[in-house]
């Protein structure tokens, strides 16, 4: 994009990502009450509801909400098989505001008189903090799900293509070259290839090659799981095709990243200026089920989609395994795929369910269901990692009830500090009224 655009739309970008923090923070000092654990809960809830909004508003962005920081070892990540990880911001961010009672009363402890000092004492707090981390800790020691049949051999590819030679023609053939000896060195029932891993549509790539991917699939009566753009009529898609022992299968990318994978309505005539490859994809259709591919039900989601937990659940309990086709070479050599990574954890712990990571550049990496990454490859080398995973059967609670146990929790919680703020200024206004009659 020209420099003038790419810097205004940073600095739009910015400017509406920070409204929701600025939100939270004008409803909580709109509606705080005078007790320590009302305004505790209220920031509570004030927080993960900007949060939530800020995860569907303009198609979402959810992108590092709070609980993401409390990925394992945090005790606090035992709530996220219950709650999600909008849950766990809640947890999150009343345990700062109780941290910041505690701080508050033992400076208010200071300056009061020794008969006070147990009124003022910060006990309570300290108290409601410890039981918060108390029972995380213990929750995390459960298990919501159990691993069904028996484990298989993955083999997850890194192909590690630079981003500004990825979609130049003369750098095709060695696309294809690359994954094909990865491939046929790291032989694996299940093997996985990134996001648009061949550059191009389907229907473009030789007979031969795909032909030739398939036989080696076939070797380990296994499947390759592809990332590829695939044509259909006028449309297409940002899709993973699985070729090998089961039925050829597909799955479409259904949320798709704007500006990115499609043109918000007004913007074609800006979004030409930034020529950017293949980006105006059309939606995948929703409920699409896991695709039935190396003796697993393998629940597909594409890059960006895995920022949204309450979206994947809808592929379970029946999926045993989740798999992530990922392209961050669009971040380069900056926080965002470790990030990333920190998001598919997350919902390996949602989810009761292994998660495995096929990224061009990093990070490719096999995550356990507790939210532990188990193996990765290093950024920005090419290789495969292989391993032995389970698939998972049964269902957390999270999967179950989705989002809305927390979001209604957050809601009540407003609801009611809004009614009790409308009983004070009405009780202030009986005051005066009384006293100014008495003066008269």
């Amino acid at each position: 994009m020209p420099v003038a655009l790419a810097g205004l739309a940073t600095v739009l970008f910015c400017a509406v990502l920070a409204g929701f923090p600025a939100l939270a923070g004008a409803l909580f000092v709109h509606l705080a009450t005078c007790g320590w654990l009302a305004r505790a809960l209220l920031f509570a809830a004030v927080w993960v509801l900007t949060e939530w909004l800020r995860g569907w508003t303009f198609t979402g962005f959810p992108w590092l909400a709070a609980g993401y920081s409390q990925t394992p070892p945090s005790p606090l990540a035992g709530y996220a098989p219950i709650f999600g990880v909008y849950g766990v911001s809640l947890f999150c961010a009343l345990f700062g505001a109780l941290g910041h009672e505690i701080g508050r009363r033992w400076l208010s402890t200071t300056a009061c008189p020794a008969r006070r000092w147990l009124r003022w004492c910060p006990l309570l707090p300290i108290l409601c903090a410890a039981a918060i981390l108390l029972a995380g800790a213990m929750l995390h020691d459960l298990r919501w799900t159990e691993a069904s049949g028996r484990s298989i051999r993955v083999a997850l590819l890194q192909g590690n293509v630079a981003q500004d030679i990825k979609w130049r023609p003369e750098y095709f053939a060695e696309s294809l070259r690359t994954y094909y000896r990865l491939a046929l060195e790291n032989p694996a029932q299940l093997t996985v290839m990134p996001e648009t891993a061949l550059p191009a549509f389907l229907d473009q790539v030789p007979v031969a090659y795909l032909e030739a991917l398939r036989e080696l699939a076939l070797r380990e009566h296994g499947d390759i799981l592809l990332g590829i753009a695939i044509a259909e009529g006028r449309q297409y898609f940002n899709a993973a095709v699985s070729i090998g022992a089961s039925p050829a299968q597909r799955y479409r990318k259904v949320h798709l990243v704007p500006f990115g994978e499609f043109v918000p309505p007004g913007f074609a005539r800006i979004m030409a200026l930034a020529n950017i490859p293949m980006s105006d994809f059309s939606a995948g259709s929703d409920g699409q089920r896991p695709l039935q591919i190396a003796e697993q039900r393998v629940a597909v989601n594409i890059c960006y989609e895995d920022a949204f937990g309450e979206e994947l659940i809808g592929a379970l309990p029946e999926a045993t395994l989740l798999v992530n086709l990922s392209n961050v070479a669009w971040f380069g050599d900056s926080l965002a795929p470790t990030q990333h990574l920190q998001i598919a954890r997350m919902r390996a712990l949602e989810t009761g369910r292994m998660m495995l990571r096929a990224t061009n550049t990093g990070m490719t990496a096999i995550i356990d269901v507790d939210g532990r990454v188990r193996s990765a490859l290093p950024p920005f080398s090419r290789g495969a990692l292989t391993g032995e995973v389970s698939g998972y059967a049964g269902a957390t609670p999270f999967v179950a009830w989705g989002n809305w146990p927390v979001i209604g929790c957050a809601l009540l919680i407003v609801c009611v500090c809004t009614v009790a703020r409308q009983r004070r200024w009405v009780a202030k206004g009986s005051r005066v009224s009384h006293v100014g009659r008495e003066t008269k």
